[in-house]
């Protein structure tokens, strides 16, 4: 549980009007509606007995975000409405602002739906529909033409959902200038990449400031197939202050006591749809206190670091996995990967295969075991040699005349992802494939060989961050033996091959990549 630092009590004797907010940042599942009502009935009852006024939810909190092709079923926006009702008894006390899908004719909107007392006051459809980068809203979607807002205790709060505040002229300016919010709520599913949490922050803080608004966001956290949610939900003030902030990478119930002094009502001159919450919930509370907490910030390296490790246990428990199974080549992209996944899952989840051949170095053999034992993990040693002289033998004939080159060196790749397969199918292990970004974007990979698993952990990180992590993972004690992070990169598919021969050095080719 995190809260902001400031004094309630102080609070309560200002001015104006005092409303204890709280941000569930919760981790979802798409599609698993009694997963996701079952968490957020939890974060309810906690919120009611620490007298929370309003509690947020993430976009579409109910569903799981983002439901993709699902929402084409009709059967699932039926359990969408179905689980938004089952939590509406759940709701005493206080105000929820809950992530739904919602079918309203012909037409799907991705929804708030705003419940008071036990009661589904009003909904708030999202506006601005991003279809850009990973997000295809507009393909399932209908845009929202109403912003909206509503009444408690005085103060008028305005509801937006994730890309709504992205835009500085949206619906948060109008709810904020010509609907007189006091404070502007957004509920978010913001997926994490490099960087973008600062750049959320400042956004968040420049809306503030220019709406001259307090703002409670709230945003999703979680791995969902090939996207990680950091969460780092917030509080800020009108003139930029944040004053809450949650942690990252992690689910936690955010509460934060802000004080209030509500803007001259006048009426909007567009059109805004208004609601009030019941007089019940009109009354001051005695708010029990708040513990304070400090989240530690964490580096760059860290967050990138604990972004995989979130995405790669939220991907294998998700799909019904517990345990995986990778290759271990001696190289830093099999160490690294490796040290994730230990990380993500316990160590005895996870089983790393050695599958050395006549070019393998005795080096890389002995860097995997350090490996292994420095991260706990159990090993198999299955020598290739045997397998690649009977495909030799098989492809004799049709070879004969023609010098060894790439195809020999891929069927090695083969070799070993037709063993980790066959591991995978016998014992019900996840495969995880080990390549990076700067390979797969060049193409320097073998298709159904080093290219085959379910899951690539760093297919999104480029070499030269593989070795800035891996070095980071090792300031305190060494985890990825030091031998792996200095030897040049090699396939070691043939003799004294090394990752130059065709590739320009990282350091020159991954500028030009990103």
């Amino acid at each position: 549980m995190l809260a902001t630092k400031k004094n309630t009590k102080s609070m309560q004797k200002s001015s104006g009007t005092v409303l204890r907010i709280a941000l569930a940042q919760m981790n979802s599942m798409v599609g698993d509606f009694d997963y996701n009502t079952n968490k957020i009935k939890s974060h309810l009852k906690q919120a009611r007995k620490m007298g929370a006024d309003v509690i947020l939810f993430p976009e579409l909190a109910i569903t799981g975000y983002p439901p993709e092709d699902l929402l084409l079923k009709e059967s699932f926006l039926k359990n969408s409405h179905k689980a938004m009702e089952k939590i509406i008894p759940h709701i005493r006390g206080l105000t929820a602002i809950v992530g739904f899908a919602e079918k309203h004719g012909k037409a799907i909107y991705n929804s708030a739906a705003l419940l008071c007392d036990g009661k589904h006051v009003g909904t708030c459809r999202k506006m601005l529909l991003p279809n850009y980068g990973v997000f295809d809203e507009k393909r399932y979607f209908q845009e929202g033409d109403t912003p909206v807002r509503f009444a408690l205790k005085g103060a008028t709060l305005g509801i937006t959902i994730c890309e709504d505040i992205w835009e500085e002229s949206g619906p948060g300016k109008t709810l904020c200038r010509k609907g007189g919010v006091d404070l502007l709520l957004n509920i978010s599913s913001s997926p994490f990449h490099k960087g973008k949490d600062k750049a959320r922050r400042k956004m968040i803080q420049q809306r503030a400031r220019s709406y001259r608004s307090h703002i409670a966001y709230v945003n999703l956290v979680g791995g969902q197939d090939e996207l990680v949610f950091d969460g780092q939900s917030l509080m800020v003030t009108p003139d930029g202050e944040i004053v809450t902030q949650g942690n990252s990478f992690a689910e936690e119930l955010i509460f934060s006591d802000i004080a209030i002094t509500p803007k001259p009502k006048k009426k909007p001159s567009i059109n805004i749809k208004t609601y009030r919450a019941p007089k019940e919930l009109s009354k001051q509370k005695k708010y029990p206190a708040l513990p304070s907490h400090i989240y530690r910030k964490k580096t760059e390296l860290e967050k990138i670091f604990s972004a995989l490790v979130l995405g790669t246990r939220d991907y294998i428990s998700k799909n019904g996995f517990s345990k995986v199974v990778l290759g271990l080549s001696g190289g830093i992209d099999s160490a690294l990967t490796a040290a994730i996944a230990a990380q993500a899952l316990g160590p005895e989840n996870v089983v790393g295969v050695l599958m050395p051949s006549p070019y393998s170095s005795e080096g890389s053999v002995q860097d995997s075991l350090d490996l292994a034992k420095n991260i706990n993990i159990e090993t198999l040693t299955l020598p290739i040699e045997k397998a690649m002289k009977a495909y030799d033998h098989i492809l004799a004939k049709p070879f004969k005349g023609t010098d060894s080159g790439l195809a020999e060196e891929n069927l090695q790749a083969r070799i070993r992802g037709n063993l980790l397969m066959a591991l995978s199918n016998k014992m019900g292990w996840m495969v995880l494939a080990t390549g990076n970004k700067s390979e797969f974007s060049v193409g320097y990979c073998t298709l159904y060989g080093d290219m085959a698993g379910g899951f690539a952990v760093i297919k999104d990180v480029p070499k030269v961050w593989v070795y800035k992590i891996s070095r980071w993972l090792n300031d305190e004690k060494e985890i990825i033996p030091e031998s792996i992070i200095t030897k040049e990169p090699s396939a070691e598919l043939r003799p004294d091959q090394r990752d130059t021969d065709s590739l320009p050095a990282y350091d020159l080719l991954d500028p030009v990549l990103l």
